[in-house]
């Protein structure tokens, strides 16, 4: 392998079932053994490495004939609880063969959606990667419900990306990145800056491409995550030495460029979509200071103009215009009943201080 790109240390390299998996929907062991060996190598040369994996439900099809008349979800929880097993054998196989251990890590949304836990989870991970051994995450499809759901795997390892402080995100796909359709030449584009919105003029408008881990999933991820630092590729997981050419800086797929590193509570309230327990009304002089580019501002009872919900203290919850646009999210810092107390009043400490808040751009 030659020299690394400097700036990739620590990695999150999200596969996909379509890349692992052959047209009968079972695991592709000829793409699965490259995968690892280029993984192994990284690690030699002193890259960490999360492996975020799908494949589980694909597995379970080959070993398991459904009988009987089982409704979706649990199809998908026998499949899951089935082929999660071979899967995670596989890896572990084709791993010792270059004398590398495996962790299974199995998680859930609501996994992420306390802070205390979240903590726990980030030393877990960091423990592994310490004794050099190689997390293989996936979602607990056997114990997760529609509502519970990730966006498929991509909403997993993005947060896993963010919640770990990694340099790089690799999204291995089945196609080579995004294309642009507009020149009508289908071009790769090489190159997305942070600031790139409408992504929907790079996606052919195919239903799998915009549903449940579609491409225009992954461009939402991929995009919060280089507004956090993070460098993001979207690349082809079949092509073979993929991981070698990102790694090498050769930029093969689509690159997501990356604004200035954030860390701490912010990467975690940056991904708390869905899980807040309450919502405040800002009036237009607040909603003007917490998006405003040039300083940093927290939020204070004087701007806010109603409160929906009830949260505590250290509760996630949504900042909203009074025309319905989010704003953000950010961590309370005293309850709903105090907030109602307190609003339009001058004076008074932030309920959201801008170091635990998270503004949408």
């Amino acid at each position: 392998m030659k020299h690394l790109h400097p700036v990739y240390n620590k990695i999150v390299i999200k596969v996909g079932t379509n890349v692992i998996t052959d047209r009968e929907g079972h695991l592709d062991l000829h793409v699965l053994e490259q995968l690892t060996a280029q993984i192994a190598e990284l690690h030699r040369q002193g890259v960490q490495v999360i492996l975020v994996s799908s494949g589980a439900v694909g597995a379970g099809r080959s070993i398991v004939q459904l009988s009987g008349n089982l409704p979706p979800v649990a199809a998908r929880q026998v499949l899951a609880a089935t082929g999660q097993i071979r899967l995670i054998d596989t890896y572990t196989k084709l791993f010792a063969a270059h004398g590398l251990v495996t962790a299974q890590i199995l998680v859930t949304k609501g996994d992420f959606s306390d802070r205390l836990h979240y903590l726990n989870m980030r030393t877990c991970f960091s423990a592994l990667l310490q004794q050099k051994i190689v997390p293989v995450v996936n979602e607990n499809d056997a114990v997760s419900v529609t509502e519970l759901m990730f966006t498929d795997n991509d909403e997993l390892s993005g947060l896993i990306a963010s919640m770990m402080d990694v340099d790089g995100y690799i999204i291995l796909s089945h196609v080579d990145g995004l294309f642009d359709l507009k020149t009508g030449n289908g071009s790769i584009i090489r190159e997305i800056p942070p600031s790139t919105k409408h992504f929907h003029q790079y996606i052919n408008p195919g239903k799998s491409e915009f549903g449940r881990g579609g491409m225009l999933t992954k461009c939402h991820i991929a995009q919060k995550l280089s507004r956090l630092g993070i460098t993001v590729h979207i690349a082809n997981g079949k092509t073979p030495g993929i991981l070698r050419s990102i790694l090498e800086g050769e930029s093969p797929g689509t690159t997501f460029l990356p604004e200035k590193p954030t860390y701490g509570p912010k990467r975690w309230i940056a991904h708390t979509e869905g899980m807040e327990k309450g919502e405040v009304v800002v009036n237009e002089g607040a909603r003007n200071a917490l998006t405003a580019a040039e300083r940093a501002n927290s939020l204070l009872p004087v701007g806010i103009e109603s409160v929906q919900g009830t949260f505590l203290k250290g509760d996630i919850i949504r900042i909203s215009a009074t025309d319905g646009t989010v704003i953000g999210y950010g961590l309370a810092q005293y309850s709903a009943e105090k907030t109602r107390m307190l609003i339009g009043q001058k004076g008074q400490k932030p309920l959201i201080h801008y170091d635990y808040l998270y503004i949408i751009q």
